[in-house]
């Protein structure tokens, strides 16, 4: 912290102000004091910004989305005035050095501290992307290092996804060593995935000290953003996946938190495995010229000894946005974007690495039954479901069971008779299953997932399933009465009333949500889209007849539009759908997404593209954002199951009912390989639908009534 200067105010808001802890572009950033003690962060843009009526009305919105964000390691807004003759805004104060300060003094952090340092960061975004909010420049001057993790500050750049159409012009947007390619080029269209590119340039800077993208100047660090691959030299071998997959240059490849959390809790929570550090504090890693200063040569050393690669020196594009400014340079970095085609042989390829395998993994296979002498049994339906690295399987004819992972050999099973125990799903140590004791009650049971010892049970409704949420798991009451969450422990967290007509139960991006319908029948009649929570459902769109529900993105819900309601009672019939809607839950308002043409299959969202999986092997893939084709493959493999999607391996997989595994490059389409059919699946595969999930990078697949598990690398 320095001293106020001269021209400086004693007081914002009420705040006193002690003195300055930095500035930058927008405003200056004050150490403020309330009256009762408690000090704050003071934000105050710089006059001539408030003299713009565009840029309050964006700081405005700012503050009411930063609001949203309340998490562990971000700092939250605890006051703000828009409105003021200088708009400011204060957020908590955390004490402690930035990231770059850290480095700067103490050099590059530890494998340890990197694995803290990237669990704190993403549990940060996680927070951030679930407010509706897109951080767009998280760089080290903005990670404060505390002693119980990182903290993330400085959302005055950020912007609300839901407020796309309204952008800064004139000026750049983000700090250029840290933005993703798609900010530099359409800074309008930035989703979450850009926020995770930057978290792999901060990682590989507090790795090595240096970024991936540095050098001499922005415009040819704009340059290396959007075309040249990142410079890793000296990021440690184990997290070199995670980073490199990071900074993937189409954002739909990048991994997302969920997954980026598990793979940085996989890392060694100590530095006993990780390799020596070779830093000689005498010959430190150098640093890149600041911006605008003469540089000694076009390589300099790296604490490894080796050479950084030489930096391509384009004096044209330097002159071009000197010319046209930083304020519109995004602009004219567009050169070689576009959406990579099927028949470009160069996608196909996919970066080398290693598996992230269960210990002890080999390929397995397990059969799903449990023949009891007697009993009849009756294999309508099967599935598997995974959590915490945990694989659990059931179905009607084969009691809930865990599964090891690495070897298929069951490890417990629940139930006493053959019946259906169908798995729903996986969350803080519980697995959920469903128990059908006769023909007028339905109960889901909670099990100790370690152990398959019973936990809690509760009555549902008969006809409705029940669905895990963000913070538990939503049901009907068996009298259909009320909508019921259940926390962990068994207890009601809270209830609402069900409306005197049809309703279901849905989850849409892990928030809950209901579909009501006056028909009694659902998909007859156009159903009303419901926000639930304690005592009260909130009307916020009506959907078309036979609208579908895919999930959410950016906290947004998305469904499919059909082309068509009409009933068509046909063999083999697929329903075309033309368009994406997209629900806006803060306004209320729908945006249409043309799909063009129209399409036919089964649609399954995944990281911000829906997969049309059609019955005669086709698949496409369209974006969710946009509801533009990526591509589509035509793969002559039948009645394929809805895919699992590897960011780190940029493939999506799939399996047929014969049990013959499937994978296409997540970014192309191109095929990368298949496997042949297992060697007699069992007599229930023409009649189950398969499905495939991922352990890890494991495959885990279920065709008929066998379970079987398969490197991702492809046949040997």
């Amino acid at each position: 912290m320095t001293p106020l200067s001269t021209g400086d105010p004693e007081s914002i808001g009420g705040y006193t102000l002690l003195g300055r802890l930095g500035a930058g572009g927008m405003g200056v950033v004050y150490l403020g004091v309330s009256a009762s003690g408690r000090q704050v962060a003071v934000k105050l843009v710089r006059g001539s910004y408030a003299q713009e009526e565009e840029f309050r009305t964006r700081f405005r919105q700012e503050i009411a989305a930063a609001r949203r964000v309340s998490g562990a390691f971000t700092a939250p807004v605890v006051d703000a005035d828009p409105d003021a003759e200088r708009p400011w805004m204060a957020t908590l104060y955390v004490p402690g050095l930035s990231l770059a300060e850290t480095v700067e003094k103490n050099g590059p952090l530890s494998q340890r501290e990197l694995r803290t340092l990237g669990l704190g960061l993403t549990e940060a975004l996680r927070d951030i992307h679930r407010a509706g909010l897109v951080h767009r420049d998280l760089k080290p001057g903005n990670v404060l290092m505390t002693e119980d993790g990182p903290r993330v500050i400085d959302f005055g750049i950020s912007r609300a996804s839901d407020n796309q159409s309204l952008t800064m012009t004139g000026r750049i947007i983000g700090t250029p060593p840290f933005m993703s390619p798609e900010q530099l080029a359409s800074p309008r269209e930035v989703t979450p995935a850009s926020d995770v590119f930057s978290l792999g340039s901060l990682l590989v800077f507090a790795a090595v000290g240096t970024g991936p993208f540095d050098a001499d100047s922005p415009y040819m660090t704009g340059y290396q953003v959007m075309h040249e691959p990142p410079d890793l030299d000296g990021v440690p071998e184990a997290l070199l996946d995670i980073v490199g997959s990071c900074l993937d240059k189409d954002p739909a490849a990048r991994p997302d938190l969920a997954d980026m959390h598990r793979l940085l809790q996989a890392l060694p929570e100590s530095d006993t495995t990780a390799p020596p550090k070779t830093r000689d504090p005498a010959n430190p890693r150098p640093r890149p010229t600041p911006w605008g200063a003469a540089t000694a040569s076009a390589s300099t050393s790296t604490r490894t000894g080796k050479a950084r690669r030489p930096r391509m020196l384009l004096a044209a594009l330097g002159t071009a946005l000197a010319v046209a400014g930083l304020a519109v340079g995004a602009g004219v970095f567009l050169a070689g974007q576009g959406t990579t085609t099927a028949s470009d042989p160069a996608a196909a390829t996919a970066t080398t690495r290693t598996a992230s395998l269960p210990a002890g993994w080999r390929p397995w296979r397990t059969a799903l039954r449990h023949d009891v002498q007697g009993v009849p049994l009756d294999y309508q339906s099967l599935g598997c479901v995974t959590g915490a690295n945990a694989l659990f399987c059931g179905g009607t004819g084969f009691t809930a069971a865990r599964l090891d992972q690495a070897s298929g050999r069951i490890l417990w099973r629940f139930g006493t008779r053959p019946q259906g125990v169908q798995p729903i799903g996986v969350r803080d140590g519980l697995v959920y299953v469903y128990e059908d004791p006769d023909d007028n009650v339905r109960r889901v049971v909670a099990l100790d997932a370690a152990t398959g010892h019973r936990r809690w049970q509760r009555d549902i409704s008969k006809s409705e399933d029940a669905i895990l949420y963000d913070d538990g798991l939503l049901t009907l009451s068996p009298d259909h009465s009320t909508f019921v969450a259940y926390g962990r422990s068994g207890r009601a967290l809270w209830t609402a009333p069900s409306l005197d007509e049809y309703c279901a139960t849905s989850v849409l991006g892990g928030a809950p949500y209901a579909l009501c319908s006056a028909a009694r029948e659902p998909g007859q009649a156009p159903a009303d889209l419901m926000k639930l929570g304690p005592g009260s459902l909130t009307e916020l769109a009506t959907l078309p007849k036979k609208a579908l529900p895919l999930g959410a993105v950016d906290g947004q819900p998305v469904f499919l539009a059909p082309q068509t309601a009409k009933d068509v009672y046909e063999s083999g019939y697929e329903r075309p759908y033309n368009a994406l809607l997209r629900l806006d839950p803060e306004t209320k308002q729908i945006r249409r997404l043309p799909l063009t043409p129209a399409l036919t299959g089964t649609a399954t969202l995944v990281n911000g593209v829906v997969y049309f999986v059609r019955s005669d092997g086709t698949v496409t893939a369209v974006s969710a954002n946009t509801g533009k084709q990526l591509w589509q493959k035509a793969t002559d493999m039948e009645n394929l199951s809805m895919p699992a999607v590897s960011a780190p391996y940029k493939r999506v997989y799939f399996s047929n009912r014969f049990g013959r595994l499937l994978a296409l490059d997540s970014r192309t389409g191109v095929e990368a390989w298949r496997t042949s059919a297992l060697d007699n699946p069992g007599d229930k595969a023409q009649g189950m639908p398969p499905s495939v999930l991922l352990i890890k990078d494991a495959i885990v697949a279920t065709t008929g009534d066998t379970a079987f598990s398969r490197s991702p690398d492809g046949p040997s």
